[in-house]
């Protein structure tokens, strides 16, 4: 159904019937070499109109013809030039039942829409493998079109947002190591006085690894919570605009790993300035003020 009215099927068989079984659409089917329009033959192939090439009697009626008629002959050959059996056909509504030019199937749902598409595909394999390329269906899967078009532009904005987001997990791991080596500098005599004490180098590299491991626990904790509260007013904006419920939400496991990989980044932001702290010379920390 296509437009703003709706017609059932049998009012359509019933008009196909009445064309069908009408004296002109019947007088064309039975002159397949005649235009019944024009009372011309159908032309096998589209020609320019050469007065030269006419018989003296044609050229002497067309002389007696006025302009007007002259205009009217002219559109009727030029008509009759483009026609063809199955132009006039078409032309007059014209319909086989029994031969339809397209078949169109609405799957109930997505799973359904595949199996289909996958019968057809068996069904043309295995017409293709018995040489029988005339029974191929050749068919549009509309939806599947679509869909495909609409995954597409996801991937790419997704793409985007993947380099987005790597380059701001990247600027703010090198601030992040930039912060635990300020901290370094701001705790050297505390540094001497853990080495006299009796400390490691480890155990000072350990200190400063602790640390940043806490800052991106909690700061991965601190981004899944506002993330999550976050999609509770945004839920039930796009329910009330859209009428779709639960759209925005964030996986349990998504969200820890998502942790995992913040508390990872940290730790390896942290490294270097944890190395320099335990390279501190002892003596000179303590000399530090």
């Amino acid at each position: 159904m296509t437009g703003g009215i709706g017609y059932r099927s049998d009012l359509k068989e019933y008009v196909i019937n009445k064309i069908n079984a009408s004296e002109i659409a019947k007088e064309q089917k039975e002159n397949d070499n005649i235009n019944i329009f024009t009372g011309m033959e159908f032309s096998e192939g589209k020609k320019q109109f050469d007065f030269e090439s006419l018989p003296d009697e044609q050229k002497a009626y067309l002389a007696t013809l006025s302009s007007e008629e002259l205009a009217e002959l002219m559109k009727a050959y030029s008509e009759n030039n483009d026609a063809t059996y199955e132009s006039n056909l078409q032309k007059l509504g014209v319909v086989d039942l029994e031969n339809p030019s397209g078949i169109n199937i609405y799957p109930i749902n997505f799973e359904a829409k595949e199996k289909i598409a996958s019968v057809i595909e068996e069904y043309n394999q295995k017409n293709r493998d018995e040489g029988k390329e005339e029974n191929v269906i050749t068919y549009s899967d509309i939806v599947g079109t679509m869909m495909n078009s609409v995954t597409a532009i996801i991937d790419v904005i997704s793409y985007v947002l993947i380099a987005f987001v790597s380059v701001s997990l990247i600027v703010s791991s090198i601030m992040i190591g930039i912060i635990t080596y300020i901290s370094v500098l701001e705790r050297i005599k505390e540094i001497g006085i853990l080495r006299s004490i009796g400390a490691s180098k480890k155990d000072i590299s350990r200190v400063f690894n602790a640390e940043t491991l806490i800052v991106g626990l909690i700061s991965g904790l601190l981004g899944i919570g506002i993330t999550m509260l976050i999609c509770i007013p945004a839920n039930i904006i796009i329910k009330n605009v859209v009428g779709v419920s639960n759209i925005a939400s964030l996986p349990i496991i998504g969200g820890g790993i998502l942790v995992l990989i913040s508390v990872l980044l940290t730790m390896i932001a942290g490294l270097i300035p944890a190395k320099l702290a335990a390279k501190k010379d002892p003596v000179e920390a303590l000399r530090t003020e």
